[in-house]
């Protein structure tokens, strides 16, 4: 998880790229703004981390106990995270 300063930081590096796109137009205060930004921010991040611990919980109960750390465990972690991801997004 990232501590709030660390997403106030990444909120403020947002809006001014926001800002400076040609193609975007601000129509509200930068307050409001980095409100809505901190929001969606950690939604997302408590997104990932459910699914951090979906994962994880999968691997835990394979019979064989794959160690983490490990390549195999790297390796099929990722695959499961990425479905798991690609199942959130069709819902």
């Amino acid at each position: 998880m990232l501590s709030e300063d660390k997403v106030s930081h990444l909120s403020h590096v947002i809006l001014n790229a926001v800002k400076q796109y040609a193609g975007a137009r601000v129509k509200s205060d930068d307050a409001r703004l980095l409100k809505e930004i901190k929001r969606v921010l950690a939604a997302e991040l408590a997104q990932e981390q459910e699914l951090d611990r979906k994962v994880k919980a999968k691997l835990a109960s394979y019979s064989r106990g794959i160690i983490e750390g490990s390549n195999e465990w790297d390796v099929l972690y990722r695959k499961m995270f990425e479905e798991e991801t690609r199942k959130q997004m069709k819902v």
